[in-house]
């Protein structure tokens, strides 16, 4: 929907990767699908969810067993976004690395992302 021909719109570590494709196979699922919707105090909030169906307008990047689907309406605010998965002492998740974003919350739960108007011409697609 808003892709640039020849370029992924997100780009994903080997550990997520490997956490994706991990989980797929112990569900028994067809990927990964990462969405936004509105919440949170900053405004916006991702979303995700392993599917068992693939929606025919999403985008999908798969590497190495590991299948992310991009929901339409994410597409443009997710465009050059890299997910990694991280481990701590205290927790273990997913990250977003996303260049779109122009504030969060404190508690990183929401973020604001750039006018849609901006991320258009950013890409050619006003």
């Amino acid at each position: 929907m808003f892709a640039i021909p020849g370029k992924q719109t997100v780009s994903i570590t080997p550990a997520a990767k490997a956490q994706i494709a991990r989980l797929m196979e112990k569900d028994g699922t067809q990927g990964l699908r990462i969405g936004v919707k509105k919440g949170g105090c900053a405004g916006m909030e991702y979303t995700m969810d392993y599917v068992s169906e693939i929606d025919p307008h999403d985008e999908i990047v798969e590497e190495d067993g590991a299948r992310v689907l991009i929901a339409p309406m994410a597409q443009m605010f997710l465009f050059g976004t890299e997910i990694d998965y991280e481990t701590s002492l205290l927790e273990a998740g997913f990250k977003f690395r996303n260049p779109n974003v122009v504030d969060a919350c404190g508690c990183g739960e929401s973020i604001k992302f750039k006018d849609v108007e901006e991320l258009a011409a950013e890409r050619g697609t006003n």
